[in-house]
């Protein structure tokens, strides 16, 4: 009887614990975000078919650059176009400042977690998969920041991220700005990122959905 009390006070510290400091992780997680060393900060960025990449390397154009270095980019392991134009980018830019594309960028893929029109039965084995994929990614890159707009690729990667913040592993900021399509509603990677509030900072395109998502910023459309 003893022992059984001391365990099931064990698991109640425990899952006490282990809230206090999810809890910890949102409120700090929603509070702005400021590098006050100015040192660059090494920033994986989240590519995606249908519009997603035009969208993020125009967002890229207006940062300064130097600071988000070095740069990581991922796209699924059948968007190979996503990775060319990122390429693409990077050499154009190149040539602009002289830097070394193989010392500020890396391009790379990663399984996605559903194809488009796959049955949600094989999904399954192909998300797991997907999962473990972005897991050994995120060991590997350990990002100080992640930059994603809407594609599906992201929600495993931006869930280690959170996880590795609970566990104290790597604090990586998430910036989420939704994709200019997304006028009335979230996308789902949108939706999942507001409500489990994984995001650090949630950008909108619309006003009327920062509105209906009051946690989020509205800047205005970025195209």
């Amino acid at each position: 009887m003893m022992d059984s009390s001391i365990t099931i006070a064990a698991v109640i510290l425990s899952i006490s614990l282990i809230l206090s400091r999810v809890l910890y992780v949102i409120y700090w997680s929603g509070r702005p975000v400021r590098n006050k060393s100015l040192e660059p900060v090494s920033t994986l960025i989240v590519l995606g078919s249908g519009g997603h990449t035009a969208e993020m390397l125009n967002v890229l154009s207006v940062l300064q650059k130097d600071l988000f270095a070095p740069r990581f980019y991922i796209a699924a392991a059948t968007d190979n176009m996503s990775l060319q134009k990122a390429r693409t980018y990077e050499n154009q830019l190149a040539d602009k400042t002289g830097a070394e594309v193989d010392k500020t960028a890396q391009f790379m893929q990663i399984y996605r977690s559903r194809e488009v029109g796959q049955s949600y039965f094989t999904s399954v084995w192909t998300t797991l998969i997907a999962t473990l994929h972005a897991l050994w990614l995120m060991l590997k890159l350990r990002p100080q920041v992640i930059l994603c707009n809407g594609p599906g690729t992201c929600i495993p990667l931006c869930v280690i991220a959170f996880i590795f913040k609970v566990m104290g592993i790597r604090w990586s900021s998430i910036f989420y700005v939704e994709s200019i399509a997304r006028v009335k509603r979230l996308s789902l990677s949108g939706l999942i990122l507001y409500k489990l509030y994984m995001a650090d900072q949630f950008f909108v395109q619309w006003p009327q959905l920062q509105r209906l998502y009051p946690r989020a910023r509205y800047v205005g459309c970025l195209m």
